[in-house]
């Protein structure tokens, strides 16, 4: 372990450094001084909820949602992050996009969102050495909480480095933003009164996978004034003019449904709700249309189209830097797919949590014709991170993506997924959520950054 030195940067900020000079690679194949406390986690579990039992829980339903090792990240992958989230928000805001995107999607996507802009964008990246690549854009991401709670539970083993941890006035400031990102969202549509209900509402909710995590947030929401309910869409109905859950009227609809243009039946009362504003409704169907189609991706890529909608050329620039070349899926060019698909992974336009994506070199004639017949999209292969979780002969190497949380444009926090695998999957021992610590500066929404 090398020595870890504290210094003042450029804008008074602490940045850590080591005699070592190890970067971010070096740090995820050989740092192995900071791992997850299960003591620590289970008391924020039981804190944060008021009930000890959600701890036991967490380890019966989602056993690997936390991974064993943070994951490190150079300072300057994190600023071009944050600089891809700016170019694709600047782009989505011009009335050429809107117009385009929206004249693709369900008639539901059309419908005036009031102002709500919808809570828990998920920008997931491919890190790996100096390369980045957006892989997609989640409107509904899930794992906010997860991450706050798992901020609280990092253990170092050396007092060196305890200033790694991440501090717990980032973590409270996190949270806080989470209730007043809801609170705006309410607020932009109904600003004469204040917040009172909210439904976290999912398909079946008590068997989701991330159930705890919707108690996690019930219990934030109520432990700052607001009535929070869980709720499956079928329990909801609207009557005089309002959305209701038994005798209870929902201000606000907090969706983690994965039917994005609510076109099941089990919505019809949500969708009513939304169509004649009785509620209000995020992240929604007009956020998806716009941000989370991956087919928005294959315009994103293609300097032609940027030129057309008049997209800035500093902006073009970065958006070619850091998205993958994408393209639609077209059965008239399946011969040169079919050739190239080493180099590619194609995912449904549509899809969520990594259903149905193949990577190209390992697909099969059959799939290969249902990608075909699908609604698909190519994108460039761009290799994720790798993190080593100990140091003995006979240590496993991960693969991680990032996720930055984002509202309003504004990266509020960023994660790691660790995985085995081709896609990220919350199964694999050692895997799942993990702090990120950048090397060489300072960033609340990572966490303490450093190089240990």
């Amino acid at each position: 372990m090398s020595d870890i030195f504290v210094e003042q940067g450029p804008n008074g900020e602490e940045v850590f450094r080591t005699s070592c000079g190890a970067d971010a690679q070096q740090l995820n194949s050989s740092c192995f001084c900071i791992s997850l406390d299960r003591a620590a986690l289970d008391k924020a579990l039981a804190d944060e909820v008021g009930d000890s039992c959600i701890a036991e829980l967490m380890r019966e339903r989602c056993p690997h949602v936390f991974a064993e090792r943070p994951v490190f990240i150079a300072a300057s992958q994190l600023q071009r992050l944050v600089e891809s989230v700016r170019a694709i928000e600047t782009v989505v805001a011009m009335p050429a996009w809107r117009e385009q995107a929206l004249a693709l999607a369900p008639a539901i996507a059309r419908h005036d969102a009031r102002g709500a802009k919808g809570v828990f964008f998920g920008y997931d990246f491919h890190a790996e050495g100096d390369t980045l690549g957006l892989i997609e854009v989640n409107t509904n991401a899930g794992g906010a909480m997860l991450n706050a709670i798992l901020a609280r539970a990092q253990r170092a083993c050396c007092a060196d480095v305890e200033p790694l941890l991440p501090s717990l006035d980032g973590v409270r400031g996190f949270e806080k933003a989470i209730v007043d990102m809801f609170r705006s969202e309410w607020q932009a549509t109904a600003p004469a009164r204040e917040l009172r209900t909210v439904a976290i509402v999912d398909e079946a909710p008590e068997k989701q996978y991330l159930y705890p995590e919707f108690l996690l947030f019930q219990r934030l929401l109520q432990g700052h004034g607001i009535t929070a309910v869980i709720a499956d869409p079928t329990a909801l109905a609207l009557r005089d003019g309002a959305l209701w859950l038994g005798e209870t009227p929902i201000d606000l609809v907090y969706n983690r449904l994965t039917d994005f243009y609510l076109e099941e039946d089990n919505c019809r009362a949500l969708r009513e709700a939304y169509l004649s504003d009785a509620v209000v409704l995020t992240p929604h169907p007009q956020a998806h249309a716009l941000y989370a189609d991956k087919r928005r991706l294959a315009t994103l890529t293609d300097p032609e189209a940027l030129i057309r909608l008049g997209v800035p050329e500093a902006v073009q620039i970065i958006l070619l830097r850091d998205i993958p070349c994408t393209t639609v899926v077209r059965a008239s060019e399946a011969d040169s797919l079919w050739a190239d698909r080493r180099n590619l992974f194609f995912k449904p336009v549509n899809g969520f949590g990594s259903r149905g994506a193949y990577r190209g070199d390992k697909l099969t004639k059959r799939v290969w014709q249902d990608v075909l017949d699908g609604d698909y999209v190519a994108q460039k292969l761009v290799q994720p991170g790798e993190r080593r979780l100990d140091g003995s002969a006979e240590a496993r190497t991960m693969k991680f993506d990032l996720r930055a949380f984002v509202y309003d444009g504004q990266v509020q926090w960023t994660a790691a997924r660790v995985y085995q695998g081709q896609t990220t999957n919350f199964r694999t021992q050692g895997g799942g959520f993990a702090p990120v610590y950048t090397t060489g500066g300072h960033n609340e929404a990572t966490g303490r950054i450093s190089s240990c």
